[in-house]
């Protein structure tokens, strides 16, 4: 069972939508001349963390709105100031914010104290699979939800409340485009600056990112290869790529011969049952428990292995190779769907098996060449997604924001 879907969240934003009213009013007499607010769906991590640290460089005052006490004591071990989000000073900082910085939503900082803030929606990454406006998925509802007149609703809230976007970074023009028709925001809002995300990618070395893992994960051989399973979220539904206790010892057996380990990261927003029912070292379990943000971590990968997750693009960046498990690819393509084809990322004849992805993996770590070719695919898979790897977008994003809000600093 996943944590969350759309269906459950939609049903509570409509069942919020007095407090947003509320919120408005206050947001309408309350003057935005106070700090900045930064807020992360995924908690003190990805491209929040990545600005913030820069925006502090540059004498910005700003707090960071937190949901659960683990978040709160991640970001005082990083010398960061936080306010409960759901609170009344979590809702006063971010009625009088000038900026707010959200990497998921608006629900990233108080969603009813969002109107008049300028937004820098830095989202969490390139898409492959279809989002917002692009995603049928987005209009589920688990009140009425089979009501068209429900799904016009929520259709309508979601398109109106992204036009409050002042600027959504893209990694490049194809992405831009994919970003305009999901947010239903106009191309002058998305600036071509790179993703705050993945300058770390560009900065870390293979080593120190090994060491990341290697301190969620003792026990892992210096010689030993790291593959990283990371299947996407399926709202709500159960993931068919869970392998069975035959499909276990099938994977560990490959494992072995190769002296590799296969860490599995199950999505944040999922329960995957991701536990092997069998006694061995090759197989490791890395959730966001553990690890909040894996984009430093992916250098220490010699591979990824995913579905439909947009690591693939990440990986990329970091010449990591991927190999692909698409058990569900028809129905997932018919409910969800892609920007452009499957195909053009996964190629033309993805493993829907793990029968059948095994040997793809034994070839992977057994032949140079076969490496090789695949570390080709990835480059070529970067060139069109990315158009920066200097590890300066964060610094592109923030004097984009200093900009649009008319300030100017050194």
């Amino acid at each position: 069972m996943a944590s969350f879907s759309f269906g459950a969240g939609n049903a509570q934003k409509l069942a919020r939508l007095p407090l947003y009213g509320i919120g408005r009013l206050v947001t309408l007499v309350t003057p935005r001349t106070g700090r900045w607010v930064f807020g992360c769906g995924s908690g003190i991590a990805d491209g929040a963390l990545a600005l913030w640290r820069e925006a502090e460089a540059r004498g910005i005052d700003a707090v960071w709105l937190t949901t659960t006490e683990r978040e709160r004591a991640d970001a005082e071990r990083a010398g960061i100031p936080t306010i409960p989000k759901m609170s009344w000073r979590g809702f006063w900082a971010t009625a009088r914010a000038r900026v707010a910085v959200v990497t998921h939503g608006f629900g990233d900082v108080n969603p009813f104290a969002v109107s008049g803030a300028f937004v820098a929606q830095l989202w969490h990454g390139i898409p492959l699979k279809r989002i917002g406006l692009d995603a049928p998925e987005l209009v589920r509802s688990a009140f009425l939800p089979n009501s068209a007149l429900v799904r016009r609703v929520i259709g309508w809230m979601y398109r109106r409340s992204a036009q409050r976007i002042g600027v959504l970074p893209a990694a490049s023009h194809l992405v831009r485009a994919r970003l305009e028709s999901a947010f239903g925001i106009g191309h002058d809002r998305i600036a071509v600056t790179g993703e705050p995300r993945v300058d770390v990618i560009a900065t870390e070395t293979a080593e120190q990112a090994r060491a990341i893992v290697a301190n969620r994960i003792p026990g892992i051989r210096d010689e030993s290869a790291l593959l990283l399973y990371a299947p996407t979220w399926r709202d709500g539904d159960p993931d068919p790529g869970v392998p069975s206790e035959a499909e276990w010892r099938e994977i560990a057996d490959v494992l072995d011969a190769h002296d590799a380990v296969l860490i599995v990261r199950s999505h944040r927003l999922g329960e995957g049952e991701y536990v092997p029912g069998i006694a061995t070292d090759r197989i490791a379990l890395l959730g966001a428990d553990q690890l909040a943000d894996i984009t430093p971590a992916i250098p220490a990968f010699a591979a990824l292995i995913t579905d439909y997750s947009s690591l693939v693009y990440d990986a990329a960046l970091a010449d990591v190779p991927s190999l692909f498990l698409a058990p569900d690819i028809e129905e997932y393509a018919r409910r969800r769907g892609f920007y452009g084809t499957y195909a053009d990322v996964a190629g033309p004849d993805p493993a829907t098996t793990w029968a059948a992805l095994v040997p793809e993996i034994a070839r992977f770590l057994g032949q140079d060449e076969e490496r090789e070719r695949r570390i080709g695919v990835a480059r070529a898979l970067s060139a069109r997604v990315h158009t920066y790897r200097d590890g300066r977008n964060t610094r592109r994003v923030l004097e984009e924001i200093l900009h649009r809000i008319g300030e100017n600093r050194p």
